[in-house]
C-alpha cells in the first residue's frame, strides 16, 4: 500500500509516543519512529499494516542524522522526554538541546506540521525539569513559528509511571508519602486524549478560528484532585488500604537525593521541587476542548489496568472497593 503522508516522531517508544504513533497509523501516515535503537521499536509494527510503521536510527547528538529521520516528513511529533536525570545535563540535552536539534531540520526541511509534547506548570515551577521544558519550547518556538506545543499534565495510561508506580508500591509498604502535606493539585490527562490531541493539532485548518498553528495548549482531564485525593482514587481501585504519612518537602527533598541514586528512582529531589507548585490547567488557556478532544475522567478508565493489584487479581475474593 503506497501512503501519501509521512510523519517521524521522536521519542516514539515511551508512553505518549506509542499511542501517537498508532493513532497516526490509523490516520493512514507512513509512520517513521526515530529511535537511538530501532530494534527497540519493533513492538510498534503491529500498530499499522505492514511496512506502515518504519523504525529509524537515529542519533540525537548528530544533526545530519535527525536530518535524515526528518527527511520526506509532512508531520513531525516530538515527544522526546526523561522525568529524571541519570547524569548532570540530562535534562537539557533531553529537552533543549535535542528539540532545538529537531526543530532547526524540520525548518530546514519545510516541514508542514510540527508538534512539540511539553508539560504542564512548567511556567511557575523552579525545577530544573521545568526549566529545561520551558528552554525547549523556546528553541521549538524559534525556529519554527508555527509549531504546535501541547502541555500536558500527568499523564495516566496503562503502564504510565504514576498511578502503576504508587499501586505497585502499596503491595509492599504499609504507608504512603503525603509529600508536603499532599496538598499539590493534579488534574490527570488520559493518555489516549493526549494522541488525540496530537492528531487534532495535525489535521485541523491551517487557518481560521480553529487553526492550531502557533499555539500552545494546555492538557488536563477533568479531574482536578490533590495527593490525598490520588491515592483515594488509587486504594478504591486496587482494593487497598494505607496509611498516608505527611512528609514535609525538606525531608522529602532529602530523601529524593537518597533515592535519586537508584538506576529507576521512585522519587528525585528535582520532582520534590515539581511538587510545591500545582500541575492544574490555567485559566483561560486553550485546552483539549479546543482541538475537539473531549477529556476523558479517571472513574471510567483506571479500574482496567488497576485491577490487577487487587488481592488476587482481577477474579480474586479480594477485590472489595477500598475506603480512606
Amino acid at each position: 500500500m503506497a501512503y501519501t503522508r509521512t510523519a517521524a516522531v521522536f521519542g516514539g517508544t515511551g508512553l505518549i509516543g506509542r499511542h501517537v504513533v498508532r493513532e497516526l497509523a490509523r490516520a493512514g501516515y507512513r509512520v517513521k519512529v526515530a529511535t537511538r535503537v530501532p530494534e527497540r521499536a519493533y513492538f510498534l509494527r503491529p500498530y499499522g499494516t505492514p511496512g506502515q510503521i518504519v523504525p529509524f536510527a537515529v542519533d540525537y547528538g548528530d544533526e545530519a542524522s535527525i536530518a535524515r529521520a526528518v527527511e520526506s516528513a509532512d508531520v513531525i511529533v516530538n515527544c522526546v522526554g526523561i522525568l529524571f536525570e541519570k547524569k548532570s545535563g540530562a535534562f537539557r540535552k533531553a529537552h533543549a538541546e535535542t528539540p532545538m536539534a529537531i526543530a532547526k531540520a524540520a525548518d530546514t526541511a519545510s516541514v508542514e506540521r510540527f508538534v512539540h509534547v511539553s508539560a504542564l506548570g512548567i511556567d511557575e515551577s523552579g525545577s530544573k525539569y521545568a526549566e529545561t521544558k520551558r528552554e525547549g519550547e523556546g528553541q521549538v518556538r524559534k525556529y519554527v513559528p508555527h509549531a504546535t506545543i501541547l502541555r500536558p499534565g500527568v499523564v495516566f495510561g496503562a503502564g504510565d509511571r504514576f498511578f502503576n508506580l504508587f499501586a505497585e508500591l502499596a503491595r509492599y509498604v504499609p504507608a504512603l508519602p503525603l509529600i508536603g502535606g499532599g496538598k499539590t493539585k493534579f488534574q490527570p490527562v488520559f493518555v489516549g486524549d493526549v494522541a488525540g490531541a496530537v492528531i487534532a493539532a495535525i489535521t485541523l485548518p491551517k487557518t481560521g478560528d480553529k487553526s492550531p498553528l502557533g499555539k500552545t495548549y494546555e492538557l488536563g482531564g477533568p479531574d482536578v484532585v490533590d495527593f490525598r485525593g490520588i491515592y483515594k482514587t488509587l486504594f478504591r481501585y486496587t482494593c487497598r488500604r494505607r496509611a498516608l504519612v505527611p512528609v514535609p518537602f525538606g525531608a522529602a527533598k532529602l530523601l529524593g537525593r537518597v533515592l535519586g541514586l537508584m538506576p529507576n528512582p521512585l522519587l528525585t529531589a528535582d520532582q520534590v521541587e515539581s511538587l510545591k507548585t500545582d500541575n492544574i490547567v490555567r485559566e483561560g488557556a486553550l485546552t483539549l476542548s479546543d482541538l475537539g478532544v473531549q477529556a476523558r475522567d479517571m472513574d471510567t478508565l483506571l479500574p482496567t489496568w488497576l485491577e490487577h493489584f487487587c488481592p488476587g487479581g482481577r477474579y480474586g475474593a479480594g477485590r472489595r472497593p477500598a475506603t480512606t
